[in-house]
């Protein structure tokens, strides 16, 4: 029998888009009971897969399973008394509150983390942010691509230097703002076993961002500069390179000094064996010759395609990969082989290929991936659950109070 590490734990969540959502998306593959709770115009996140290049489907709304996999959806109107009433009573019986709602709006609908802990001192609190709690842009609305991509330094940064910025994928930051909250969860959950209240969890874009970017963010200190040149990175061995069939590849070799004469020797320099000021990476870093060694190394790459340095490289055991398009992605078999990629059947008859979260548990086996249902699918369902009669859900649906 399977061994969910979250079996018996209840996840509420008004969230929207996709950083907050995909955080109770992973506690739900952990065995938590999730129900969204969304607005009677549903969570716009609904509504974006043409924003990712992706048909707009009743019957299959894939864009949507990013983050609604293994949910129970019901929608509740929080403007009107009944409403509020029941969200308010679905959080009285909940361990984890996810949401992604600013602060301000929060404390409109009575919904702060101050007013819910009074109600219910063993609730975990999480929250994802844009900027943070405190600054003058605390209440500032915060997406991926302006709190994490550009204030987190990623857009000024990542390009070749004297080219434009990147176009990062979608949602590329919120991804992982969903798994590091889901971890901050976590911690909360162990805490309250010892000390038995909850507590407040809060990760912002921007910060987790300045955290991925700790190399960047401290060596800038001492001069190092981004946008960098690839002619101009500090380990030449740590560096890309094109191949003959206009493929672009990653070598990861750290430790230089003790590489230098295997590597040079694996794509024919052997010439460069004597060359004083490029074979140890103190001489590279003192006589400023990286650019020489990234040139020459260029040269001999560029002469074969990239399935020969592929096979030539792992049969000796240097670190290195090509440039994965994310179409090749859905057919690599080491992806297949352990999980990342699961296929969904969808009742417009098409099979679609999703992303499993990033997080496995020998106990626990495969997580099982039910799609997202449609507005309010659950709401009768979890209200009874909740105590609330039949008769009371039909006077809360005829007074628009859910959906």
């Amino acid at each position: 029998m399977k061994q969910k590490p979250l079996q018996g734990i209840k996840v509420v969540e008004l969230a929207t888009y996709v950083a907050a959502p995909a955080c109770p998306r992973i506690l739900g593959d952990w065995g938590a009971e999730v129900i969204k709770i969304e607005a009677p115009g549903g969570d716009p996140g609904r509504r974006q897969a043409p924003v990712f290049n992706m048909p707009l489907l009743d019957d299959e709304p894939s864009a949507f399973d990013f983050t609604g996999i293994n949910k129970k959806f019901i929608c509740i109107n929080l403007k009107s008394p009944d409403g509020k009433a029941a969200a308010l009573k679905l959080l009285d019986g909940a361990d984890v509150f996810v949401t992604n709602l600013r602060t301000k709006a929060l404390e409109r609908l009575g919904l702060d983390y101050e007013a819910l802990s009074k109600r219910n001192s063993r609730l975990v609190f999480a929250q994802i942010l844009g900027f943070g709690e405190k600054g003058p842009e605390k209440d500032t609305p915060g997406y991926d691509v302006t709190a994490y991509v550009a204030r987190g330094g990623i857009l000024g940064s990542f390009h070749e230097r004297g080219t434009s910025p990147i176009n990062e994928p979608n949602a590329f930051g919120d991804f992982q703002a969903a798994a590091v909250l889901a971890g901050g969860v976590c911690g909360a959950l162990y805490a309250r076993e010892k000390t038995g209240r909850g507590d407040k969890v809060t990760v912002a874009l921007q910060h987790l961002a300045t955290w991925a970017m700790t190399v960047a963010v401290c060596s800038s200190q001492y001069g190092n500069v981004y946008p960098k040149s690839r002619r101009e990175v500090a380990n030449p061995f740590n560096c890309t390179y094109v191949t003959k069939d206009n493929r672009w590849m990653v070598i990861c070799l750290p430790d230089y000094d003790v590489y230098y004469e295997k590597f040079m020797r694996l794509i024919g320099r052997e010439d460069l064996l004597g060359e004083e000021d490029i074979c140890t990476i103190v001489a590279v870093f003192e006589r400023n010759t990286s650019s020489k060694v990234i040139d020459n190394i260029g040269e001999a790459i560029a002469k074969q395609p990239i399935d020969y340095w592929m096979k030539l490289f792992k049969e000796n055991d240097v670190p290195c990969e090509r440039g994965y398009l994310p179409v090749e992605m859905l057919e690599d078999e080491q992806a297949w082989a352990n999980d990342y990629l699961r296929k969904i059947q969808y009742p417009s008859g098409n099979e679609r290929i999703l992303t499993t979260s990033p997080v496995q548990f020998k106990s626990m086996g495969c997580p099982d991936m039910v799609s997202s249902k449609p507005l309010g699918y659950h709401t009768t369902e979890v209200l009874k659950e909740f105590g609330y009669s039949d008769a009371e859900i039909d006077k809360m649906r005829a007074e628009q109070a859910i959906i």
